[in-house]
């Protein structure tokens, strides 16, 4: 309407009658219009009027008709955020590049083929979004880009990436996710602000260099045609938490990777990884002097004849204590006796007949940190393990459960929790509580509802794993839970977010609910 752009110059239509002003109605005092947000209308082009609102500091049209832009915007040298994404825009204006305190500048999901020669001129800018366009080329003026953060190139057709990208000192995410690219320029190795990499869906053949990436923590480069991972390469990246190489054509995995300490999540999916490579990587996980497979442990003096079944080598060399695939109904004293004075770090009873928490766990309180309960019938948590409380891994997959104690708030240092195949209705109410949790995993369960709010209290959490529950509605308050590396929520009955979004992975799915959140 012509009246939105002359907002802040016509009075407002009870001024033409002679009233008396309150102090709320003087109009004459009110200040200048700041924000204007015309987003997801049928708008196929904007007023040149635009020029009469110069205060303007946030201008979002974005999910309108557009296929052009006012020249006019160039005098709003207020503007620090401009939406334009998904409209039908092919080129943007030159004057544009006038706009003096630009921060963010978001033109996705448009057909816009080149970006203005220019566009490095934009110095003061943060955030620069120009994926799903058809843009073939970079402009060379991007090296001038000193200020940004986050640059998305996504979804384009580019062949190659201009190597003057590592002048941006300040870049720490980019994004380069399916495009053309053969090659990434050796320069771009030098860009030591980056933190995130994505290169998936492009036709790199093998993993770029990256000696100046000290801080680089996620990188991404599944779906290529790498063949071969240069263990050199891989020893610069000291604070990767993130390898993502699925969908390549990797043959093998060099032993150097075990140098990356702060890997969280490597993956290796659909690869040539022989199983031959496999089996030698975990065989160089074995200590040296652990028994072979056919061998038992040495019988010694010391060893009660109701004892042998326990490896009493495993308990005093690698502080595991191991009684699992017995199909037990309980675990034998003479298991618990074997461990003395011991300290045990690792217990596995997993595949087993247990319907309870073996009482004696509690003498191992200690110095217990992993307990892996899995495949039992257990139907409920005993306050006994409530008091393991250096526990810091749990694992309760395909038991029985419906629900976990309030006690289990006393397992303060519990950063892993796997809760999959059981029968929770509700999530447990006590893991809000638990503020060192980092993974929680409750798939294939009848889970109605999740509190967002509650879950953003848990700052530390990384993946969130809820497939396959009952939940009929997904809160967009989740979308504020911003830590979250990993959301799986495929396989529940909701209607939204659709199937398309969760594809695109959970950056994706979080940025979707947070524009759902009513404002």
């Amino acid at each position: 309407p012509e009246h939105v752009w002359r907002i802040n110059v016509d009075p407002p239509e009870e001024a033409q009658q002679n009233l008396s002003f309150g102090a709320a109605d003087r109009w004459w005092e009110q200040t200048d219009l700041t924000k204007l947000i015309l987003a997801s209308n049928k708008l196929q082009s904007l007023s040149e009027d635009v020029q009469l609102l110069p205060a303007l500091s946030t201008l979002d049209v974005h999910d309108n008709q557009l296929t052009s832009l006012p020249s006019a915007l160039g005098q709003l040298e207020n503007l620090q955020k401009l939406d334009v994404s998904h409209n039908q825009l092919r080129s943007l204006p030159e004057e544009l590049l006038q706009l003096p305190r630009l921060r963010s500048l978001l033109v996705q999901h448009n057909q816009l083929s080149q970006l203005p020669e220019g566009l490095g001129q934009l110095l003061t800018l943060e955030e620069l979004d120009v994926s799903n366009n058809q843009l073939t080329a970079i402009p060379s003026s991007f090296a001038l880009l000193v200020n940004l953060v986050r640059l998305n190139l996504a979804c384009n057709q580019l062949k190659e990436l201009p190597a003057d990208l590592s002048a941006m000192k300040s870049l720490r995410q980019l994004d380069c996710t399916k495009n053309y690219l053969e090659t990434v320029p050796p320069k771009l190795a030098t860009m030591a602000s980056l933190e995130q990499l994505y290169l998936r869906k492009n036709k790199l053949r093998s993993l770029p260099e990256f000696p100046s990436c000290k801080l680089l923590k996620e990188l991404h480069a599944g779906e290529n045609q790498i063949e071969m991972l240069n263990a050199e390469n891989l020893k610069q990246l000291s604070s990767l938490c993130v390898l993502e190489l699925r969908d390549n054509k990797i043959k093998a995995v060099p032993e150097e990777i075990t140098v990356l300490q702060k890997l969280e999540r490597l993956d290796l999916a659909n690869n040539d990884i022989s199983t031959q490579e496999l089996l030698k990587y975990l065989r160089s996980k074995i200590q040296d002097d652990a028994p072979g497979p056919n061998e038992e442990p040495p019988v010694t003096a010391m060893t009660l004849p109701s004892q042998s079944k326990v490896n009493i080598h495993a308990i005093t060399t690698l502080k595991l204590l191991e009684y699992s695939d017995k199909q037990a109904a309980e675990i034998p004293e003479a298991v618990f006796d074997a461990v003395g004075s011991n300290p045990v770090t690792t217990v596995n009873f997993s595949k087993n007949q247990l319907r309870e928490i073996p009482p004696r766990l509690v003498e191992l309180k200690d110095s217990v940190c992993d307990v892996s309960l899995g495949f039992n019938k257990i139907s409920s948590i005993s306050s006994e393990l409530c008091l393991l409380q250096k526990l810091t891994h749990l694992d309760l997959r395909n038991n029985v459960l419906t629900a976990l104690p309030e006690e289990m708030e006393a397992l303060k240092r519990l950063h892993t929790i796997n809760l999959a195949f059981n029968r929770f209705k509700v999530f447990p109410s006590v893991l809000y509580h638990l503020p060192a949790l980092e993974t929680i995993l409750l798939s294939n369960n009848q889970v109605g509802s999740i509190d967002p709010v509650q879950l953003k209290g848990l700052d530390k959490l990384g993946t969130l794993d809820l497939q396959n529950n009952d939940l009929l509605q997904v809160p967009p308050e989740l979308g504020n839970c911003e830590n979250l590396r990993s959301l799986l929520l495929e396989g529940n009955p909701f209607r939204t977010p659709r199937a398309a979004v969760l594809a695109k992975g959970t950056a994706a799915v979080l940025e979707y609910l947070r524009s759902r959140i009513p404002s």
